[in-house]
């Protein structure tokens, strides 16, 4: 059903005078999902739908840090900071290479000066067609040659300096330096593709905290750039920055970094309600990404090098870079293998999330060759195996396999194995994708797929993804067993990073159960403690799940109620009350307890781990109950990404 059908229907929001010149324009029918009209209020705002069609369809962007601080191409993006704190090599470098910063200031860079050996130093990139190395369009072929949906510029990191033609920045890219409007050449190039255009925005941090080394400033422009207006002129400035990008350039999706608490609450729902407006004139469907001050009811979150370690909902982003050194060019930068970052998009995208990769150009203007390379064997994977990724959705499970990806920011992409596998499935749920990360020689087992957790008899075909998109080998001899489902392969494989297996059956996919679970009253031990999941006996709905030694208390019995769906809730013998994330994500929340209400916080996916052992993971936040490692009873029991250790594994037992 529509967002906004499904929306009318509960409820949510009124169809009024406003709302309905939100849907009908000119009797045109409106392409927006949500109201027709924002309020600068949560209430408000909250209500327009985070996750856009076209972008959980898309599960693959490209952007990239490329800006004034490319030209020193040292250290990382930090460097305009950095650069003033005494004794930090980025500091040590400048002085040696430029000049003290008192002397030889960040602007320099924009203004364009002359390095200690004689060399003109400035960001001032140019068109190949004025006989530079830049060409946007070029940049733009290669992101649709990668597989990219969308892509776009970060239009201003925190250094302060805009890639735009602002009226209210003087430090922008058409008055100074390159003397080009960076972010329309992008806009226009990426459109012309048949992508989807982003910008990302760091401006929050730039007058809360970046340039906190920077000697104050008598001039009012330099005041400007360093972030030293005072508070009331830096959140106006803040907010005008936005509307300025989002009046001139429409971006499909505006993503932002860290810090929006230290922005006015009141100019963030300004920011939001201006932009979903907007959104309404342009008759089209909008993101906006968050890493905090936001929320997920009408935004996407996003992690920031990582994701989570198992399927979270509501839909989530993760932010990566093709390398781990730095988010901009720098002498010397490494990269990530091509194979380490495709299967990070694989297991992303199996767990409800898209990824949206950084690459470094360098201050010229140039990609250089080890990123095009990277890029371009995503896009081959992408372009022969692109149905498993494009429009899917995740499945009731993400996947099996002994490498563990994500669990929470700052993870490190890694290359899966051939036991690693990941699922998605088809919108229409008729079809499920089985992609594993390397050939696994004559017979694929997926465990997943026992018959004790799937029953198999509506499968009506077999197929592998060949190695030309679109073309397929029939894979008949299969058998299924306690074990999983055996499937046969052909004995000599052809090349590819992963492998695609394509499950269709003759209706809906069926429901994937947990396995063997006992249906009666259970005790649930913790692996590391051996102490069992405690609650605490009749308390009030919000108190803590504990955990305790076995004495045979109904306060320690619990019921999985199977909820047909792959979820369970899981209900207290004494109290009535059932495991409850609360919609807690970080790592170390504790879990608690509440009245039922349905909820995706409330539902808990039980994985089987083999030797009995489970991760009991919550549906809302992808999160898994976790002893801690305490082995002291009455300790909390918290929640924390999936993960390798037995802390957060669980034996569940008849009583």
């Amino acid at each position: 059903m529509p967002e906004f059908s499904r929306r009318a229907m509960l409820g949510l929001i009124t169809v009024s005078g406003a709302a309905t010149a939100g849907l009908l324009r000119g009797g045109i029918a409106s392409a927006t999902a949500g109201p027709g009209s924002y309020t600068p209020t949560w209430a408000s705002v909250d209500q327009h739908p985070p996750a856009a069609e076209w972008f959980s369809d898309a599960k693959f962007g490209i952007y990239f840090h490329w800006g004034v601080f490319s030209v020193p191409a040292f250290g990382n993006e930090w460097y305009p900071r950095n650069m003033y704190v005494s004794g930090s090599s980025e500091n040590n470098h400048h002085k040696a290479v430029y000049g003290d910063p008192s002397a030889w200031p960040y602007h320099n860079f924009v203004n364009g000066a002359r390095d200690k050996a004689g060399n003109w130093v400035q960001f001032a990139p140019k068109l190949k067609s004025a006989g530079g190395n830049f060409d946007p369009a070029e940049w733009a072929q290669l992101f649709a040659d990668a597989g990219a949906k969308f892509a776009g510029p970060v239009a201003e990191h925190h250094d302060g300096f805009s890639g735009w033609n602002s009226a209210v920045n003087e430090w922008n890219s058409v008055a100074k330096g390159p003397r080009l409007d960076l972010v329309r050449l992008h806009a226009d190039a990426i459109r012309a593709r048949g992508l989807k255009f982003m910008v990302s925005l760091h401006h929050a941090y730039h007058f809360t905290g970046y340039y906190d080394h920077v000697p104050a400033q008598s001039d009012a422009s330099l005041r400007k750039l360093y972030g030293q207006l005072g508070s009331a002129a830096e959140n106006q400035l803040w907010y005008d920055k936005l509307a300025e990008v989002i009046d001139g350039y429409q971006p499909d999706l505006l993503w932002q970094d860290f810090n929006l608490p230290r922005v006015d609450e009141s100019r963030r729902l300004n920011f939001l309600s201006y932009y979903y407006n907007k959104a309404v004139a342009w008759n089209k469907d909008v993101v906006a990404t968050y890493k905090d001050g936001l929320n997920n009811r009408g935004e996407v979150f996003d992690f920031e090098r990582g994701g989570p370690g198992d399927i979270q909902n509501p839909y989530w982003l993760t932010d990566d870079s093709i390398s781990s050194s730095s988010w901009c060019y720098t002498t010397g930068i490494g990269y990530y293998s091509m194979k380490a970052m495709l299967h990070s998009l694989i297991d992303r995208v199996s767990k409800n999330g898209t990824i949206l990769l950084n690459i470094a150009p360098t201050a010229d203007g140039t990609i250089p060759s080890g990123q095009r390379t990277i890029l371009l064997g995503i896009g081959d994977y992408l372009g022969r195996f692109g149905e498993s990724i494009y429009a899917t959705r995740a499945w009731s499970a993400y996947g099996e396999g002994p490498t563990q990806m994500g669990g929470g920011s700052f993870t490190t992409p890694r290359e899966g194995t051939s036991r690693d596998i990941r699922f998605t499935r088809g919108k229409d749920n008729t079809v499920l994708y089985a992609t594993v990360m390397g050939w696994p020689g004559g017979t694929l087992d997926i465990t997943t797929l026992g018959s004790g957790r799937i029953n198999l008899a509506s499968l009506k075909s077999v197929q592998l993804l060949s190695s030309t998109a679109g073309s397929y080998t029939d894979l008949p001899d299969r058998t299924q067993d306690g074990s999983g489902l055996h499937i046969r392969l052909p004995s000599t494989p052809f090349s590819a990073p992963a492998y695609v297996v394509k499950l269709t059956f003759s209706g809906q996919i069926p429901s994937l159960g947990s396995g063997p679970v006992p249906t009666s009253w259970v005790r649930i031990a913790n692996v590391t403690t051996g102490l069992v999941l405690d609650s605490g006996g009749s308390v009030a709905a919000g108190s803590v799940l504990k955990q305790w030694s076995y004495d045979g208390s109904t306060n320690l019995h619990w019921q999985l109620a199977d909820l047909g769906t792959g979820y369970h809730r899981i209900v207290n013998r004494t109290n009535g009350l059932v495991a409850d994330s609360g919609g807690r994500t970080g790592n170390g929340v504790n879990a608690v307890q509440s009245a039922w209400t349905g909820g995706d916080n409330q539902q808990w996916r039980l994985t089987a781990l083999g030797n009995g052992r489970y991760q009991i993971v919550n549906r809302g936040t992808g999160t898994a109950l976790d002893g801690a490692g305490s082995m002291t009873a009455g300790s909390a029991v918290v929640l924390w990404a999936p993960n390798g250790s037995t802390n957060n594994q669980w034996t569940v037992t008849a009583v």
